[in-house]
């Protein structure tokens, strides 16, 4: 039974040699889409996803090629990192060779990419992709063979500026809308679904060291509003007509967007590698959707994105008819800084990658092999996906792989735009743009503002979307989000990928309630058929509207909790409003002896002996009347007896200030932490208990000496205190600047 011995204005702790009991204070103190609005409607077919490669294409085969771990071609023809282009192009030959022999084939396989040091690209001539991958899947040294197929922009946009665009000209068809950048700012009873970044921006703006990637069709560099806001990107595209970039194909560092229109007779030229793709004229998507998250902000010129701190990395992945999977995944690695065969390691890897791009059709396993890696890195990487805009079908790929946080696009009201695909995939919806205005010549009146060029073909002149020349679609809900992981992780970068989804989630505004007589009907499971506008739901839309201002706040708001622990006695704390599981944390006995928490209400000691099984445990406990510990609840002090020294994770939530602690102190002895740095006086002033509070206690490990403050003595002025301190050993917190904080745990003594 351990005792306390008080003493007036003494302190002597008591060291018990008894098996694994910790120090206890013994003390006592006295005292998507470009065009006319003309007939604008709320979805548009033209947004389409394209998931088969075009007609054209058919007959040339291009397949994803995963070898084994230790299969002999492997060996035979090793990539790694630093392989240098030609190598990289020597090995791939070979090994396609050796597959066609494999596969009954000869001579009629040939290499393409390659993606990491087992996985690249096969092409392949009088042969559609799926029977080719089927032919390699079936050999025994291949770990899976899927079609490498060629992806598409969800839209093709264009916006205009914070307050309010230009003066409308319904005459020359230009100007507005009037509505401006709505979708930033504070939701209103008219516009519900905004995304109040204003109130974000009180907190950041964002920081340098965090980069977005924005995997695109590229960027046009020269526009004003990205002067300073670029890194240096990549163009990851393997097909030269494709690249558009006379002749020159990637990967190359060189993100900058030549255009991706396809005129009507490449389209109709049966031997065109744009055969029967989309006539259009160039979307500049990358540069719209790279302002959308991060155009300059408050510098008097244009429009403003969500972070104007954190930088953007623009990774060319889309040319003329969409881009290929084998150079998308290849830009997903690089931009995290992982390896690509050929390609030099990325000196800025990236936190978050935006993908305004993808398909219908079930993720594949290079996209879930590759969200899954990225988010396992050290530095782990989100990746925001758009959930397509087919008009209410199911989301697509890569939105609809597991790990991918997808995004659902909503009207300015908060309902479901029609465009917008739906389903239980969706992480939560956020601002896609919606016109309203359906007749001849009428403005769009909540169009989405982004950077724009003036050229059909070539670039021209820069310049930004408005009310007629429209910007619409899932491609710019997904930027928003990606702008406020941004802004998330500049004020904590230690957030993992789900502790951001769990940010987002629990911090999105609830959708809108249908009105009573409202006409417009539920969201429901896709279908086949097309849905149009629909009231939002859980199941459909994810769990709520982006709220930037919130997210943020409860990103800044998390306390990262990792431990550093000396060899012996270490008194710390779980300073966060999130519970630990104690053996999770601390159940390596080789480096950990004993955790002890002591508890005001039972006034007694609870124990967890990693060296000991449960059972083990509980007849230990038992025989000397303490309790098993099996948690650590938010604001528990507790000791840890290490053997070693070490680092331990504790989980990372909202911080606990002083005044939470108010309504837990008992009479007697209270082990406490807190998560932010709050002064002894603080505590007691938030404690509201004046000099009632009898003394504080934190120990340093490092020099195995006690902090002490006592408010009977501060309350005395002078230097009553740090004399005290001094004559009796005592560390002074004033003195020190000590603080109490993340992996701080203390004695508060109640009289």
């Amino acid at each position: 039974m351990l005792k306390h011995r008080l003493f007036s204005l003494r302190f002597t702790p008591l060291v018990l040699s008894l098996l694994l009991l910790p120090i206890l204070p013994a003390i006592a103190v006295e005292g998507d889409g470009i065009g006319s609005s003309a007939g604008a409607v709320e979805y548009n077919p033209a947004f389409r996803a394209q998931a088969e490669p075009p007609a054209s294409l058919a007959s040339t085969a291009q397949v994803i090629v995963k070898l084994r771990s230790g299969a002999d071609l492997v060996r035979r023809h090793a990539l790694s990192a630093g392989t240098s282009p030609e190598q990289a192009g020597l090995a791939m030959e070979e090994r396609t060779l050796a597959l066609g022999q494999r596969i009954a084939m000869p001579g009629l396989l040939r290499a393409g990419r390659a993606l990491d040091e087992r996985t690249h690209v096969v092409r392949a001539s009088g042969i559609d992709s799926a029977e080719l991958a089927q032919r390699l899947q079936r050999d025994t040294e291949v770990e899976y063979a899927v079609v490498d197929y060629r992806r598409q922009r969800l839209v093709e946009p264009n916006d205009p500026l914070y307050l309010r665009g230009p003066a409308i000209n319904t005459v020359l068809g230009t100007g507005g809308p009037d509505s401006g950048q709505w979708y930033l700012r504070a939701p209103t009873d008219q516009v519900v679904s905004s995304i109040n970044a204003t109130a974000a921006w009180d907190v950041t703006t964002g920081q340098a060291n965090i980069v977005v990637a924005i995997l695109d069709t590229g960027v046009r560099p020269e526009h004003p509003d990205l002067q300073g806001r670029l890194l240096l990107g990549y163009d990851m595209i393997s097909e030269a007509a494709s690249a558009n970039k006379g002749g020159v194909k990637g990967p190359r560092p060189d993100a900058t967007d030549p255009g991706d229109w396809v005129t009507s007779a490449e389209a109709a030229d049966t031997t065109s590698p744009f055969y029967r793709c989309d006539v259009k004229n160039s979307s500049w998507h990358g540069t719209l959707t790279a302002s959308l998250v991060g155009a300059a902000g408050n510098e008097g010129l244009g429009m403003a994105g969500v972070t104007w701190g954190a930088k953007i990395l623009p990774v060319r992945v889309l040319g003329k008819c969409g881009g290929y999977d084998s150079d998308i995944i290849a830009g997903m690695r690089w931009a995290a800084g992982i390896a690509v065969p050929g390609v030099p390691l990325n000196p800025n890897p990236a936190r978050v990658i935006n993908m305004s791009l993808g398909s219908s059709g079930a993720c594949t396993s290079p996209y879930q092999e590759v969200i899954t890696q990225l988010g396992q890195l050290s530095s782990p990487v989100l990746v925001v996906a758009a959930a397509g805009n087919s008009t209410g079908s199911a989301v697509g790929t890569p939105a609809s792989c597991a790990g991918a946080l997808a995004v659902g696009g909503l009207r300015h009201t908060g309902t479901k735009v029609g465009f917008s695909d739906l389903g239980p995939q969706i992480a939560l919806s956020a601002p896609a743009g919606n016109c309203v205005n359906v007749t001849a010549n009428s403005p769009c009146l909540y169009s989405m503002i982004s950077a724009n060029n003036t050229g059909t073909r070539q670039p021209q002149a820069s310049t930004y979307s408005d009310a007629y020349r429209i910007a619409v679609g899932t491609s710019f809900s997904a930027p928003l989000v990606s702008g406020t992981v941004a802004l998330m992780l500049s004020r904590q970068p230690n957030l993992s990928v789900a502790e951001i989804r769990s940010i987002l989630q629990t911090s999105a505004r609830p959708f809108p309630s249908p009105p009573v007589a409202s006409t417009v009907p539920l969201c429901l499971a896709p279908t086949a058929a097309q849905q149009l506008e629909c009231h939002c739901t859980a199941q459909t839309c994810g769990a709520g509207m982006l709220d930037a201002a919130a997210a943020v706040k409860a990103a800044a708001a998390r306390v990262t909790l990792d431990l550093n622990l000396v060899t012996g006695w270490n008194l710390t704390g779980s300073g966060v409003n999130a519970p630990a599981d104690v053996a999770l944390v601390f159940g390596d006995a080789a480096k950990v002896e004993s955790v002890w928490r002591w508890g005001p209400v039972t006034q007694r000691w609870a124990v967890y002996l990693p060296g000991l099984s449960t059972q083990a445990l509980a007849a230990f406990a038992a025989g000397r009347s303490y309790d098993v510990l099996s948690t650590l609840e938010a604001g528990d002090g507790f000791w840890v007896k290490a053997k070693q020294p070490l680092t331990v994770a504790m989980p990372r939530a909202e911080a606990i200030r002083a005044e939470q602690l108010a309504g837990r102190l008992r009479k007697g002895w209270n082990l406490l932490a807190l998560g932010a740095t709050d002064t002894p006086q603080q505590v007691q002033a938030a404690a509201g208990q004046a000099v009632s509070m009898e003394s504080l206690w934190a120990w340093d490990a490092l020099r195995s000496t006690w902090f002490f403050y006592a408010p009977s003595l501060d309350v005395l002025g002078g230097s009553a205190l740090t004399d005290y301190n001094s004559t009796q050993g005592f560390l002074d917190f004033t003195g020190s600047a000590k603080t109490l904080g993340v992996g701080v745990g203390f004695w508060v003594k109640v009289p």
